[in-house]
């Protein structure tokens, strides 16, 4: 959230509908960017021109590849500029990853190169088959299993060409628009005013110099947008990069932006949007729901799909950047990436399936951590819950109402005068009890802890850190910035800076005393979590609502130079500080608005502040997507929208689409109406109810889902061209998914008076059975589509044929309160009458799972001589965990362990088979004993007819989850 005006930090403001639009002259577009400018201006001038190469080369009597054939460097020089130098070099990792970095040497300054160091989990392990060889006119490696892959390193014109089976894959200055921006002196010059508001000088533009970097001198030294004057020491030290797919026609990615999940062009005839992608961390105040405007967040990845492979890049630049996409071929993808600062440093992620390149960028940037399983219900919050008695009200009220729960939350008005970690007491008299009451039902406390440190000699956080030297400076080094946020007068923490963090992290302990004596939240318990908000950083007055880019952290790096990293090393303390306040360490839950590459590795993201609208909610669901193949899968948008009052349908609606997100949060604006779900009139009370239980039966299917992905970086939600990556009619579609690998196929409802659904299935001879209904759907090998009902009170959902889907059908308050409670089987038979599915399960709250102690099914069904038999064996003692298993070793792992022990009398309690025949007997086991079961006939899956199919229900059959068993059907 942020204040529309200064002065209206403690007041808010009526919600016109006709008012509610981005402020878009509080944000720059790229001809108010300076280096943005230079970089477009020399690819209008490179496309122009009737011939053009790059001038940068690589000197080929600099070729050196190191004993171990670990790496291979080289000089690379400017025809334009030869007195400057620059160094590449080329890495090929053990999974085929190859990473091309390139710096100044020996420059005035050092460019920014630690953006890396904060996103990776690890340097890298580098290949030791790979082969480097140089020839008079490249440097090669050809490596891969079956020495399928190969990088080109081109020296002149310099380019780097990522190659599978001979053919282009990825390739790096293609198109010559490479551009390092040497540091250089700052000279006297003429200034001359201009409509921009910039500092220019004319050059001559007879020079091939000037011709490249443009006439005059662009905002090189300092440069002035809304009233602030932004001071550039370093003059200009911009990259530009393009980036290209030769035979990629859709790329995805760059998350986050308010537009759908195929990128769309920004230049050719055909673009979709006049500016190019930008990339800058941003409180955009009522966004616009179709932008290439930055957001909250910033992933510098990016994926390029075709039908016979898909790749990736990662720029592990931390800087503003911009990022231009056209298709130079109708079967190419080019992008043009244009940063403010930083050095070159390009991972290439060689794939060639959406499985590979996700776990290509896990293995990177790590994949997302495995959450409390109680964070995965559903969470009430809004601006702002007024009391201690308005807490323990919303808690009894969704009892009374049977709604399931697990987190009631509490924004910024719960602190003295917005001193985080201070409550104020004339509203919140009894914190601790507070939460324990809330505790004693099963649910869990979030409450907000901002970046911003109110400056005042009675908040000890604030005297604490500045005496300690640990705020952000001014550009002089030595004087602490100053900022307004909504405590008014603020000063920010520099997480940049080593000695912040143990003295942040310190400030959670709960019973133990600081070694250093300083401050604690003693008012607090293992029970309260924590929401970081405005951590962009959002400041009030600053340009563009954030910091700007002169002021200076630890190090002396300029805020330019790291601006997009700031939010992610804030919730990185913020989640380290709750993993170290409890004795053993329990699973964390932060909530974070800003983001990077790597943010994944300490919790949830939420697209920010959005409308009450219904193009709020669909873009809000191509943005959780976008988010989710970007890495960052725990996502969600704010159910209700956070401005407005939705009328019933709508709140419907986005209840249905927040039940399938895999973080689901209802949010609202301190001037809208209470919207609790058990203060709607019937019959959409009814409805908010059975969605909430919808969710929490699921929440085995969610779980399983987030272990998937916690070990493969495969992402929760998965679009259509993720599952299905031949099929072309699915690449841009962004409007429907699966989870996980449950076979759920979801469609939410985005529009009003909406009674029914057009679904695409995939190009597969597969059947597809309604979750509700059993109604039975065949898709083709070419794809089809069919109508889905969908009536207010029904969302369509599918499953897939050949699916096992594991669920909990028991109501209860809070998703801890289901831990011993039994399961149900659906069973949605294939056409060859098989099924597949898993199931994942540990305490949900601790670390112990690391140690072995979970217990992990592979469940399955096949048909065989009229017999079909319904299994389940313990995966993790199978050779399939060794392919994807990176949190447990086997040797840690025993099917006795302390949590299958625990839960050793959970059963299945039923059994639901979709499209089997009628069976003459059920058993469990071979010649064990006899089961109940009912059979309803209808459709068969082996058949080709459509229709409700059939359903055998078998009845408590006592199979015990931790124990290997089979129910045998005799047909």
């Amino acid at each position: 959230m942020r204040v529309l005006t200064l002065l209206g930090i403690a007041a808010s403001l009526a919600l016109v509908p006709d008012a509610l639009a981005v402020k878009e002259k509080d944000f720059k577009t790229c001809s108010q960017s300076g280096f943005c400018r230079r970089g477009r201006a020399l690819a209008a001038r490179a496309k122009e021109a009737s011939s053009w190469n790059s001038p940068y080369s690589v000197d080929a009597s600099s070729v050196a590849i190191s004993p171990d054939q670990a790496s291979v460097t080289a000089g690379v020089k400017s025809l334009l500029y030869p007195e400057v130098k620059f160094e590449l070099e080329l890495r090929v990792h053990d999974d085929g990853v190859v990473r091309v970095r390139m710096d100044e040497v020996g420059g005035l300054k050092k460019r920014y190169d630690e953006a890396s160091s904060w996103a990776l989990i690890a340097e890298p392990v580098v290949s030791k088959t790979v082969q480097w060889t140089a020839a008079k006119d490249c440097i090669r490696a050809v490596y891969g299993p079956k020495k399928e892959l190969e990088v080109v390193v081109s020296y002149e014109p310099l380019r780097v060409a990522l190659l599978r089976n001979g053919k282009a894959q990825v390739q790096l200055n293609g198109h010559g628009l490479l551009h390092m921006e040497h540091f250089r002196t700052k000279e006297e010059r003429k200034i001359e005013e201009t409509s921009q508001e910039e500092e220019q000088v004319v050059l001559d533009t007879t020079n091939p110099r000037a011709w490249f970097e443009g006439d005059s001198e662009d905002g090189w030294w300092d440069e002035k947008f809304g009233g602030h004057t932004d001071t550039k020491p370093k003059g200009p030290e911009s990259l530009s990069l393009d980036i290209s797919f030769p035979f990629h026609p859709v790329v995805y990615g760059i998350p986050q932006h308010a537009t759908t999940l195929a990128l769309p062009t920004t230049l050719g005839d055909d673009a979709t949007y006049t500016d190019p992608f930008r990339l800058h961390n941003a409180d955009v105040f009522e966004y616009l729901a179709s932008s290439p405007m930055s957001l909250y967040g910033s992933i510098p990845v990016m994926y390029a799909h075709s039908e016979e492979s898909t790749v990736g890049v990662f720029n592990a630049v931390a800087s503003e950047t911009w990022i231009d996409i056209w298709h130079a071929k109708p079967q190419s993808s080019d992008t043009h990436w244009m940063s403010e600062s930083g050095i070159l440093d390009v991972f290439l992620l060689p794939g060639p399936t959406p499985a590979d390149v996700f776990a290509q960028y896990g293995r990177l940037t790590g994949t997302a951590a495995m959450p409390a399983q109680w964070s995965l219900g559903y969470h009430q919050c809004r601006w702002n819950y007024v009391s201690s008695d308005d807490v323990r009200m919303v808690s009894r009220k969704m009892d009374e109402h049977d709604m399931p729960m697990d987190v009631i939350w509490l924004d910024i008005e719960y602190s003295e005068e917005h001193k985080y970690f201070i409550w104020d007491h004339k509203t919140f008299p009894d914190p601790v009890d507070m939460t324990k009451d809330v505790a004693a039902v099963g649910r869990k406390m979030v409450v907000i802890i901002d970046p911003h440190l109110k400056r005042t000699s009675n908040y000890p956080v604030y005297q604490e850190a500045t005496e300690r030297g640990l705020t952000v400076r001014k550009p002089n080094g030595q004087d602490e910035y100053e900022g307004w946020c909504w405590a008014g007068s603020s000063s920010w923490l520099d997480c940049f800076n080593p000695g912040s963090w143990k003295w942040y992290q310190d400030l959670y302990l709960l019973d133990r005393k600081r070694e250093d004596g300083g401050w604690t939240w003693a008012e607090s318990t293992e029970d309260v979590h924590i929401w970081n908000d405005m951590n962009e950083p959002a400041i009030f007055n600053g340009p563009e609502i954030t910091m700007p880019k002169d002021m200076v952290h630890y190090g002396g790096w300029e805020h330019r130079d790291v601006h997009n990293i700031n939010g992610m090393l804030f919730t990185n303390q913020t989640w380290q500080a709750l993993k170290a306040r409890s004795t053993p360490a329990k699973r964390p839950f932060v909530l974070t608005r800003s983001f990077y590459a790597g943010s994944q590795r300490w919790g949830a993201m939420w697209t920010g502040d959005n409308l009450g609208t219904w193009e709020h909610m669909a873009v809000g669901l191509k943005m959780v997507l976008a988010n989710s193949i970007g890495g960052m899968p725990f996502a969600g948008s704010d159910v209700g929208g956070f401005f407005g009052n939705p009328e019933p349908e709508m709140l419907v609606r986005w209840y249905q689409l927040g039940a399938f997100n895999p973080f689901f949060r209802a949010h609202a604006h301190i001037d809208t109406k209470r919207r609790e779900p058990y203060l709607l009139d019937e019959p959409y009370r009814q409805m908010l109810k059975d969605i909430l239980r919808l969710r929490y039966a699921q929440l085995p299917i969610w779980y399983t889902a987030f272990h998937q992905s916690a070990v493969t970086g495969v992402p929760i939600l998965r679009p259509h061209w993720v599952m299905f990556p031949k099929d072309v009619n699915g690449f841009a579609l962004d409007d429907q998914f699966f989870v996980g690998d449950s076979g759920l196929l979801v469609k939410p409802i985005t529009t009003p008076e909406t009674t029914e659904a057009s679904v695409y299935l995939p190009a597969e001879d597969q059947i597809y059975y309604n979750y509700f209904t059993h109604l039975a759907y065949r898709s083709s090998k070419k794809g089809k589509t069919v109508t889905v009902p969908a009536a207010l009170s029904e969302i369509p959902l599918l499953i897939r044929g050949g699916s096992i889907v594991p669920t909990r059908e028991r109501p209860r308050r809070s998703a801890p309160l289901m831990k011993h409670d039994p399961f149900t089987l659906r069973v949605a038979l294939d056409k060859a009458g098989a099924a597949a599915g898993t199931l994942y399960l540990d305490d949900g709250e601790t670390y112990a799972f690391e140690q072995g102690d979970f217990v992990y099914r592979d469940l399955a069904a096949e048909t065989k001589s009229k017999v079909l038999r319904i299994s389940s064996r313990d995966l993790a003692a199978s050779p399939r965990l060794l392919q994807v298993g990176r949190e447990v070793s086997l040797d840690v792992y025993s099917p006795g362990n302390a949590y299958a022990k625990e839960i050793a009398g959970v059963r299945v309690e039923r059994v639901v088979v979709l499209g089997a025949g009628k069976p003459k007997k059920v058993t469990l086991g071979d010649g064990g004993r006899e089961l109940v079961w009912e059979f309803v006939p209808g459709v068969a899956a082996g058949g080709k007819k459509e229709g409700t199919a059939s359903v055998l229900t078998i009845k408590d059959p006592k199979a015990l989850i931790v124990e290997d068993w089979d129910i045998v059907i005799t047909l």
